[in-house]
Protein backbone atom coordinates (compact mmCIF):
# COMPACT_ATOMS: atom_id res chain seq x y z
CA UNK A 1 0.00 0.00 0.00
CA UNK A 2 2.79 2.27 0.51
CA UNK A 3 4.31 2.35 -2.74
CA UNK A 4 0.88 2.30 -4.55
CA UNK A 5 0.40 5.99 -2.53
CA UNK A 6 4.48 6.88 -3.22
CA UNK A 7 3.18 6.07 -6.76
CA UNK A 8 0.63 8.55 -7.02
CA UNK A 9 2.72 11.14 -5.80
CA UNK A 10 5.07 10.90 -8.11
CA UNK A 11 2.61 11.25 -10.57
CA UNK A 12 1.75 14.07 -9.65
CA UNK A 13 4.48 15.73 -9.10
CA UNK A 14 5.56 14.39 -12.81
CA UNK A 15 2.56 15.55 -14.15
CA UNK A 16 2.63 18.23 -17.50
CA UNK A 17 0.68 19.21 -20.10
CA UNK A 18 3.07 17.77 -23.26
CA UNK A 19 1.33 15.52 -25.60
CA UNK A 20 0.39 12.48 -24.55
CA UNK A 21 2.92 9.91 -24.89
CA UNK A 22 1.87 6.49 -22.45
CA UNK A 23 -1.01 5.52 -22.46
CA UNK A 24 -2.64 2.77 -20.76
CA UNK A 25 -5.69 0.53 -22.47
CA UNK A 26 -8.09 -0.75 -19.96
CA UNK A 27 -10.51 -2.75 -22.03
CA UNK A 28 -9.10 -5.20 -25.00
CA UNK A 29 -11.47 -3.09 -27.61
CA UNK A 30 -9.53 -0.31 -26.34
CA UNK A 31 -6.65 -1.74 -27.37
CA UNK A 32 -7.11 -2.63 -30.68
CA UNK A 33 -8.43 0.84 -31.66
CA UNK A 34 -5.21 2.64 -30.64
CA UNK A 35 -3.86 -0.28 -33.15
CA UNK A 36 -6.00 0.40 -35.98
CA UNK A 37 -4.76 3.77 -35.68
CA UNK A 38 -1.34 3.22 -35.95
CA UNK A 39 -0.14 4.14 -32.19
CA UNK A 40 0.06 1.14 -30.74
CA UNK A 41 3.24 3.09 -29.97
CA UNK A 42 2.18 4.79 -27.68
CA UNK A 43 0.76 2.61 -25.52
CA UNK A 44 2.37 1.10 -22.36
CA UNK A 45 0.32 -1.29 -20.65
CA UNK A 46 -3.09 -3.07 -21.18
CA UNK A 47 -5.90 -4.53 -19.34
CA UNK A 48 -5.97 -8.01 -20.53
CA UNK A 49 -9.05 -10.34 -21.38
CA UNK A 50 -7.97 -13.08 -24.30
CA UNK A 51 -5.89 -12.78 -27.39
CA UNK A 52 -4.17 -9.80 -27.48
CA UNK A 53 -3.25 -8.39 -31.38
CA UNK A 54 0.10 -9.25 -31.68
CA UNK A 55 1.66 -5.76 -31.81
CA UNK A 56 0.72 -5.67 -28.16
CA UNK A 57 1.76 -9.29 -27.48
CA UNK A 58 5.43 -8.43 -25.49
CA UNK A 59 3.19 -5.12 -23.29
CA UNK A 60 2.94 -5.56 -19.24
CA UNK A 61 -0.21 -6.23 -18.27
CA UNK A 62 -2.22 -3.92 -15.65
CA UNK A 63 -4.20 -6.22 -14.80
CA UNK A 64 -7.40 -8.70 -15.96
CA UNK A 65 -11.13 -7.83 -16.70
CA UNK A 66 -12.33 -6.46 -13.50
CA UNK A 67 -9.31 -6.95 -11.65
CA UNK A 68 -6.86 -3.93 -12.25
CA UNK A 69 -3.66 -3.93 -10.79
CA UNK A 70 -3.57 -0.34 -9.51
CA UNK A 71 0.18 -0.29 -8.37
CA UNK A 72 1.36 -1.84 -11.59
CA UNK A 73 -0.54 0.85 -13.82
CA UNK A 74 0.75 3.90 -11.88
CA UNK A 75 4.46 2.21 -12.12
CA UNK A 76 3.95 2.61 -15.77
CA UNK A 77 3.30 6.47 -15.42
CA UNK A 78 0.74 7.00 -18.16
CA UNK A 79 -0.45 10.55 -19.08
CA UNK A 80 -3.79 9.04 -20.38
CA UNK A 81 -6.17 6.57 -20.09
CA UNK A 82 -8.61 4.52 -22.31
CA UNK A 83 -11.32 3.60 -19.85
CA UNK A 84 -14.62 1.15 -20.82
CA UNK A 85 -16.07 1.52 -17.63
CA UNK A 86 -17.49 -2.04 -17.32
CA UNK A 87 -13.94 -3.52 -17.28
CA UNK A 88 -13.32 -1.73 -14.32
CA UNK A 89 -14.78 -2.48 -10.67
CA UNK A 90 -16.74 1.24 -9.40
CA UNK A 91 -14.31 0.85 -6.87
CA UNK A 92 -11.79 0.92 -8.51
CA UNK A 93 -13.52 3.58 -10.86
CA UNK A 94 -13.81 5.56 -7.83
CA UNK A 95 -10.00 5.23 -7.51
CA UNK A 96 -8.53 6.36 -10.77
CA UNK A 97 -10.74 9.65 -11.06
CA UNK A 98 -8.97 10.59 -7.73
CA UNK A 99 -5.67 10.22 -9.83
CA UNK A 100 -6.35 13.22 -11.93
CA UNK A 101 -5.07 11.05 -14.94
CA UNK A 102 -6.74 12.26 -17.88
CA UNK A 103 -9.06 9.34 -18.57
CA UNK A 104 -11.52 8.91 -22.12
CA UNK A 105 -14.18 7.24 -21.52
CA UNK A 106 -15.70 5.04 -24.46
CA UNK A 107 -19.20 3.14 -24.20
CA UNK A 108 -20.84 3.21 -27.63
CA UNK A 109 -24.70 1.52 -27.76
CA UNK A 110 -24.30 2.21 -31.45
CA UNK A 111 -22.03 1.39 -34.59
CA UNK A 112 -22.28 5.26 -35.00
CA UNK A 113 -21.09 6.46 -31.82
CA UNK A 114 -18.26 4.06 -32.22
CA UNK A 115 -17.15 5.56 -35.32
CA UNK A 116 -17.58 9.20 -33.77
CA UNK A 117 -15.66 7.73 -30.70
CA UNK A 118 -12.79 6.32 -32.93
CA UNK A 119 -12.29 9.46 -34.13
CA UNK A 120 -12.51 10.63 -30.78
CA UNK A 121 -9.63 8.99 -29.61
CA UNK A 122 -7.35 9.60 -32.21
CA UNK A 123 -7.59 13.33 -31.44
CA UNK A 124 -6.84 12.64 -27.78
CA UNK A 125 -3.64 10.32 -29.15
CA UNK A 126 -2.71 13.69 -31.27
CA UNK A 127 -3.71 11.29 -34.61
CA UNK A 128 -6.32 13.34 -35.85
CA UNK A 129 -6.16 13.20 -39.21
CA UNK A 130 -5.65 9.29 -39.24
CA UNK A 131 -9.23 9.34 -36.86
CA UNK A 132 -10.70 11.07 -39.88
CA UNK A 133 -9.92 9.04 -42.05
CA UNK A 134 -10.77 5.48 -40.07
CA UNK A 135 -13.90 7.14 -39.19
CA UNK A 136 -14.83 8.33 -42.93
CA UNK A 137 -14.34 4.81 -44.05
CA UNK A 138 -16.07 2.63 -41.27
CA UNK A 139 -18.87 5.35 -41.97
CA UNK A 140 -19.70 4.14 -45.56
CA UNK A 141 -19.00 0.40 -44.91
CA UNK A 142 -21.60 1.03 -42.61
CA UNK A 143 -24.12 2.74 -44.54
CA UNK A 144 -23.41 0.61 -47.77
CA UNK A 145 -24.40 -2.60 -45.34
CA UNK A 146 -27.73 -0.34 -44.00
CA UNK A 147 -29.05 -0.02 -47.47
CA UNK A 148 -28.16 -3.67 -48.37
CA UNK A 149 -29.73 -5.34 -46.06
CA UNK A 150 -32.64 -3.35 -45.28
CA UNK A 151 -35.86 -4.47 -44.39
CA UNK A 152 -39.39 -3.11 -44.68
CA UNK A 153 -40.05 -5.75 -41.76
CA UNK A 154 -37.30 -6.37 -40.01
CA UNK A 155 -36.16 -10.28 -38.98
CA UNK A 156 -37.28 -11.40 -35.42
CA UNK A 157 -33.79 -12.28 -33.93
CA UNK A 158 -33.18 -14.08 -30.85
CA UNK A 159 -28.99 -13.48 -30.10
CA UNK A 160 -28.36 -16.04 -27.24
CA UNK A 161 -24.93 -15.50 -24.95
CA UNK A 162 -25.31 -18.05 -22.74
CA UNK A 163 -27.12 -20.81 -21.47
CA UNK A 164 -27.07 -22.00 -17.74
CA UNK A 165 -28.48 -19.31 -17.03
CA UNK A 166 -29.88 -18.06 -20.05
CA UNK A 167 -29.03 -14.65 -21.37
CA UNK A 168 -29.13 -12.66 -24.19
CA UNK A 169 -28.52 -8.79 -25.05
CA UNK A 170 -30.55 -5.51 -24.17
CA UNK A 171 -31.50 -2.57 -26.92
CA UNK A 172 -29.14 -0.59 -25.58
CA UNK A 173 -26.18 -2.82 -26.40
CA UNK A 174 -24.20 -2.48 -29.45
CA UNK A 175 -24.71 -5.76 -30.90
CA UNK A 176 -28.63 -4.98 -30.81
CA UNK A 177 -27.49 -2.23 -33.24
CA UNK A 178 -25.04 -4.51 -35.27
CA UNK A 179 -28.68 -6.54 -36.11
CA UNK A 180 -30.49 -3.52 -36.83
CA UNK A 181 -27.51 -2.78 -39.62
CA UNK A 182 -28.69 -6.25 -40.92
CA UNK A 183 -32.26 -5.60 -41.42
CA UNK A 184 -32.88 -7.62 -38.20
CA UNK A 185 -34.66 -6.35 -35.02
CA UNK A 186 -33.96 -7.82 -30.92
CA UNK A 187 -36.46 -9.64 -29.75
CA UNK A 188 -35.64 -8.27 -26.34
CA UNK A 189 -34.43 -4.80 -27.61
CA UNK A 190 -37.59 -3.56 -24.73
CA UNK A 191 -34.86 -4.67 -21.96
CA UNK A 192 -32.40 -1.97 -20.59
CA UNK A 193 -29.53 -4.26 -19.17
CA UNK A 194 -26.78 -4.94 -21.35
CA UNK A 195 -27.16 -9.03 -21.11
CA UNK A 196 -30.63 -9.49 -19.25
CA UNK A 197 -31.12 -12.76 -18.20
CA UNK A 198 -34.36 -14.13 -19.56
CA UNK A 199 -36.61 -17.29 -19.52
CA UNK A 200 -37.06 -20.17 -21.90
CA UNK A 201 -40.68 -19.35 -22.23
CA UNK A 202 -40.37 -15.36 -22.66
CA UNK A 203 -38.58 -16.30 -26.13
CA UNK A 204 -41.07 -18.66 -26.90
CA UNK A 205 -43.57 -16.01 -26.48
CA UNK A 206 -41.09 -13.66 -28.92
CA UNK A 207 -41.09 -16.14 -31.53
CA UNK A 208 -37.65 -15.51 -32.93
CA UNK A 209 -37.10 -15.52 -36.77
CA UNK A 210 -33.57 -16.39 -36.35
CA UNK A 211 -31.42 -17.42 -33.34
CA UNK A 212 -28.12 -16.93 -33.30
CA UNK A 213 -25.26 -18.55 -30.66
CA UNK A 214 -21.71 -19.20 -30.42
CA UNK A 215 -22.02 -22.64 -29.34
CA UNK A 216 -23.84 -25.62 -31.50
CA UNK A 217 -25.01 -27.49 -28.83
CA UNK A 218 -26.76 -24.29 -27.55
CA UNK A 219 -28.45 -24.17 -30.97
CA UNK A 220 -29.34 -27.67 -31.37
CA UNK A 221 -31.05 -27.35 -27.72
CA UNK A 222 -34.04 -25.33 -29.42
CA UNK A 223 -35.04 -28.22 -31.89
CA UNK A 224 -36.91 -29.44 -28.90
CA UNK A 225 -39.65 -26.31 -29.49
CA UNK A 226 -40.53 -27.50 -32.71
CA UNK A 227 -43.17 -24.62 -32.99
CA UNK A 228 -40.32 -21.48 -32.39
CA UNK A 229 -40.57 -19.79 -36.58
CA UNK A 230 -36.66 -20.20 -36.09
CA UNK A 231 -36.90 -24.08 -35.50
CA UNK A 232 -39.61 -24.71 -38.21
CA UNK A 233 -37.17 -22.34 -40.94
CA UNK A 234 -34.04 -23.94 -40.18
CA UNK A 235 -32.67 -20.58 -38.89
CA UNK A 236 -30.69 -21.52 -35.68
CA UNK A 237 -27.10 -20.22 -36.85
CA UNK A 238 -24.01 -20.35 -35.93
CA UNK A 239 -21.73 -16.97 -34.86
CA UNK A 240 -17.97 -17.92 -35.37
CA UNK A 241 -16.50 -14.55 -35.89
CA UNK A 242 -15.73 -13.09 -31.99
CA UNK A 243 -15.49 -9.65 -33.46
CA UNK A 244 -19.04 -8.40 -32.27
CA UNK A 245 -17.96 -8.98 -28.57
CA UNK A 246 -15.38 -6.04 -29.20
CA UNK A 247 -16.55 -2.55 -30.17
CA UNK A 248 -13.55 -1.63 -32.29
CA UNK A 249 -12.63 -0.56 -36.17
CA UNK A 250 -13.51 -4.45 -36.94
CA UNK A 251 -16.68 -4.61 -35.32
CA UNK A 252 -17.92 -2.78 -38.96
CA UNK A 253 -16.27 -6.19 -40.40
CA UNK A 254 -17.52 -8.20 -38.13
CA UNK A 255 -21.21 -6.92 -39.02
CA UNK A 256 -20.87 -7.27 -42.66
CA UNK A 257 -20.65 -11.24 -41.47
CA UNK A 258 -23.21 -11.16 -39.16
CA UNK A 259 -25.40 -9.64 -41.98
CA UNK A 260 -24.65 -12.25 -44.91
CA UNK A 261 -25.46 -15.20 -42.02
CA UNK A 262 -28.37 -13.72 -41.12
CA UNK A 263 -29.56 -12.78 -45.00
CA UNK A 264 -26.91 -14.58 -47.63
CA UNK A 265 -29.57 -13.72 -50.51
CA UNK A 266 -29.12 -10.30 -50.27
Amino acid sequence: MLRYWLAVLLLAVSGSAAAVERVVSLAPSLSEIVVELGSADLLVGVLDAGERPAELKDLPSVGRYGQLDMERLLSLKPDLLLLWPGSVGPAQREQLKRLNIPTYVAEPHSLEQLTTQIEAIAKQLDRPERGRSLATDLHQRLEALRLRYRRDTPLRVFYQVWDRPLYTVGGGQIISDALAVCGARNVFADLTLPAPQVSVEAVLQRDPEVILASDQAQLDAWKAWSQVAAVKQGQLLLVTDKGLERPSGQMIEATAKLCQLIAPSR
